[in-house]
């Protein structure tokens, strides 16, 4: 969320007062906040994720759209703007482009809850939790709406610090205006990554690294009078042309992993592979019975979606490590996948009390639950070793 609110901050440019700057972000925060403490009630209340019906390539599309639309304001290429006939009728201060008005700001901050956040954390899990057994919706919705404001401080302070870093008017704003642009074009292309074929989300971080690049004039020449900061700006232009013609060319020898595009030309990694970890399915509650009944080791199950970025991290930082890679094989995987939100995958949500995804049960080999191991959230390869210790412990 900071590179949304910190481009709507920056989108009014130099003119923008501290004050302006603080209520901005106030307003987006509070549309955030209002947004968390309903849907949060509703999710408590219904026992599901009202979030995760969201998470289709029409509606993240059309809101990575809305990124691009601004993103291309703030290189020039037109004006977001009230119609002529109501700027006329308004003051100067409200002659701001569209995004940074007050009704514009609160909706970004609602829509930025509800879309670029639908993964389940520890605390918001907590809460909902709370809301569901107690049934009280007023204490739920205030206690939703209060985590919500805490979360929204550092976004505040980094309103704020937005205004106090733009520089007076010149080239220099003009070129703090386009760093955000490419923030928000980096924000698009991650928010529709999880929906979309993995070659298509490297092949535009491609893009976006090297037209960066050219922008940051990597393949002009510099004149030998020139300056530090050019050199510096076109140092690290020269540094995006080289990352993006890396992720370019892995995209096309077959790799799928943007932070290692090229590990797939290694011969050693053509030669041993690292193997996955395997899971599973389980597409309903009576599947995942079946499953237990006839396990004879411990159980993992695993609840994950293609829109869970906390679910993808999982697989890449935690499963992938060596250490719990070798825990992981004294347990039978399962994996409940909830992409879909149908009736049978909310019927396994609601089985474990569970909101959405990532969410990890252990269960022991007569099928019945480990209490107190329930890891929801992502968690780091050395905690949940940890946790993986304490399931095989019997």
């Amino acid at each position: 969320m900071i590179p949304i609110l910190s481009g709507i901050i920056v989108g009014h440019g130099h003119a923008i007062s501290k004050g302006r700057a603080l209520g901005l972000s106030l307003l987006y925060v509070l549309g955030m906040a209002v947004t968390y403490a309903a849907a949060g009630v509703a999710a408590g209340l219904s026992g599901t994720l009202l979030a995760a019906a969201l998470q289709n390539p029409w509606v993240l599309g059309g809101f990575a759209l809305v990124f691009v639309a601004l993103a291309l304001s703030m290189f020039g290429f037109y004006e977001l703007q009230l119609p002529t006939a109501l700027q006329s009728r308004l003051s100067d201060s409200a002659n701001h482009q569209q995004g940074g008005s007050p009704a514009g700001v609160v909706a970004m901050g609602a829509l930025s809850a509800l879309i670029v956040g639908p993964c389940v954390a520890a605390p918001l899990a907590g809460a909902l939790l709370y809301i569901a057994k107690s049934g009280d919706a007023v204490l739920g919705g205030a206690a939703l709406f209060t985590m919500a404001l805490g979360m929204g401080v550092p976004l505040i302070v980094v309103g704020v610090l937005a205004r106090s870093a733009l520089p007076k008017p010149g080239p220099w704003m003009e070129g703090v205006r386009r760093a955000f642009g490419v923030m928000l074009l980096g924000v698009a292309v991650w928010l529709v990554s999880p929906v979309l074929p993995s070659i298509v989300p490297m092949l535009a971080w491609a893009g976006l690294l090297i037209f960066s690049a050219i922008y940051l004039h990597a393949l002009d020449p510099l004149p030998s009078h020139a300056a530090g900061w050019q050199r510096f700006w076109k140092g690290v232009g020269v540094l995006a042309l080289i990352a993006g013609a890396a992720l370019f060319i892995g995209a096309l020898a077959g790799s799928r992993d943007p932070l290692q595009p090229l590990a797939i030309l290694r011969a050693q990694a053509a030669a041993a592979p690292v193997a996955e970890t395997k899971f599973q399915r389980v597409r309903s509650v009576e599947e995942l019975d079946q499953a237990l009944k006839t396990a004879t080791r411990p159980v993992m199950l695993d609840f994950y979606a293609d829109w869970c970025i906390s679910c993808k991290e999982m697989e890449r930082f935690t499963f992938a490590d060596p250490a719990v890679a070798k825990r992981l094989e004294g347990f039978q995987l399962l994996q409940a996948d909830v992409t879909a939100n149908s009736d049978a995958d909310k019927a396994l949500l609601k089985r474990f009390g569970l909101f959405g995804p990532p969410g990890i049960i252990f269960f022991d080999s007569a099928g019945q639950e480990r209490q107190g191991l329930r890891v929801v959230g992502f968690q780091p390869a050395e905690a949940f070793g940890r946790v993986l210790d304490a399931a095989l412990a019997q």
